[in-house]
């Protein structure tokens, strides 16, 4: 009977320091490092970074949504949706059919000679069932809103390429609707 006390006394030990020590990052994590006004991420290991001028985070319906729009001066833009929005904390992309929050790429090539020959490719988040990402709310004031995200995107409706998003961040400020 001892030996049965001791054996639970342990495994209780043990089950305690492991649920305590493997901590969610319910929190958002840390803000990334955007500069103020910004949104900068990799594709495929290129760099882009936001003009101030036309990025932005809203928030609306009472509070409940995040929209995320930001773009350069390439013709290049990230949007990203969290439906469901409730302050700080980590947003999946994918993950099951509950799940609404979404992410996009696009890239646009302007034939300046001949504009109807312009293009626009978009490869979004979620594409499947699949979590392919996610976006990490960090910090929330009344005039910004910082943050991190990485996704993998999917042109799906045009040649089913896939490009992976890493090290997102942005600093952007916050106007709320």
């Amino acid at each position: 009977m001892r030996t049965l006390k001791n054996f639970m006394l342990l495994l209780m030990t043990m089950s305690l320091v492991t649920f305590t020590s493997c901590k969610s990052d319910d929190d958002g994590g840390d803000g990334g490092d955007a500069p103020s006004g910004t949104l900068i991420a990799r594709i495929d290991g290129a760099n882009f970074q936001s003009l101030d001028i036309s990025s932005s985070a809203t928030v609306a319906n009472n509070g409940n949504n995040l929209i995320i729009i930001a773009s350069n001066s390439d013709g290049n833009a990230f949007s990203i949706t969290i439906v469901g929005y409730s302050g700080p904390g980590t947003y999946p992309l994918g993950g099951g059919a509950n799940i609404f929050n979404s992410a996009s790429y696009t890239e646009t090539d302007v034939d300046i000679s001949n504009p109807q020959n312009s293009t626009t490719e978009i490869w979004q988040a979620p594409y499947d069932d699949t979590q392919v990402g996610e976006v990490n709310i960090s910090e929330e004031t009344e005039n910004k809103i910082m943050g991190t995200f990485n996704f993998n995107g999917k042109n799906v409706n045009g040649d089913q390429s896939l490009k992976d998003i890493t090290n997102g961040s942005f600093n952007l400020d916050k106007q709320t609707i």
